[in-house]
């Protein structure tokens, strides 16, 4: 079966050693679709887990460490991964060390350009959150009632797929339901522009926030990868250097019996 060409590809978020992470339908995608460049944008590992006794690593997420290696590897794609604040011991390493391995790279920023001309700056966004910067502890509180918030979408979803009713994620709705949640995402998206505009940039692909997003902020090309554990969302430029956001869950996947939605035009759903 053909593979979907992209000339970049960007997620974030993935959160694998999780149990919120949708390995298999990460797994579906990057089997899937191709690329030249592959953007592992921030927390892929999650590294708060990593240190405690709920650390969870089942197959599926080992299917998705072997097919970016694959991929680098057998596809000729070069993967460059952007340290987040849940992978953040990665960043203490490369701080020490360049690391480069073949056509993986471990970076804390990095840079693209679209076949338009545009040029993109690609950081995860944490150190452009002052909860997660400044007030550590409150980030992690905060961790623990978004994964509970996490395990109530999974019996959720469960339910709904006993009346076949398509993927739908309760957290995000509740999340961007609340005030205090949709003015975060307003602060972040804006700071996001600001730093953007003094590194001379065209425009930003960041994530962190797990909101899924394309638009312009005065002038400033904005996009969010989205994530890996409520969307299953992915960012992938074209040949001619559109940016389109991919809803993979809204595809239909063997592996959770996930039921096909119209989606809008600038929303892109490509199916395997």
């Amino acid at each position: 079966m053909a593979k979907h060409h992209w000339r970049a590809i960007w997620i974030s978020d993935v959160h694998l050693g999780t149990r919120g992470c949708k390995a298999s339908h990460l797994y579906s995608f990057l089997k899937a679709n191709r690329a030249d460049n592959l953007y592992l944008v921030g927390d892929i590992i999650d590294g708060w887990r990593l240190a405690t006794s709920k650390f969870y690593w089942p197959g599926e997420h080992n299917q998705v460490v072997r097919q970016i290696l694959r991929k680098s590897e057998k596809e000729d794609t070069k993967v460059t991964y952007v340290t987040g604040n849940h992978d953040e011991f990665l960043r203490d390493y490369i701080a020490e060390h360049n690391f480069e391995m073949g056509n993986i790279s471990v970076v804390d920023e990095a840079f693209h350009t679209t076949a338009k001309g545009e040029q993109l700056w690609i950081v995860h966004g944490d150190d452009y959150d002052g909860i997660t910067r400044h007030h550590k502890w409150v980030a992690l509180l905060g961790d623990v009632g978004y994964n509970f918030l996490l395990w109530s979408n999974s019996w959720f979803n469960r339910i709904r797929r006993l009346f076949r009713l398509p993927y739908w994620s309760l957290s995000r709705t509740i999340k961007h339901k609340v005030k205090s949640a949709v003015s975060f995402i307003f602060e972040f998206e804006h700071t996001m522009a600001k730093e953007t505009r003094k590194r001379g940039m065209d425009g930003v692909v960041c994530g962190h926030i797990h909101h899924a997003e394309k638009k312009d902020i005065d002038g400033i090309r904005y996009y969010n990868c989205g994530d890996w554990v409520e969307s299953c969302t992915a960012l992938a430029e074209d040949e001619n250097g559109e940016i389109r956001i991919i809803h993979w869950a809204q595809v239909g996947i063997e592996t959770d019996n996930v039921i096909p939605l119209e989606l809008p035009r600038d929303k892109v759903a490509v199916g395997a």
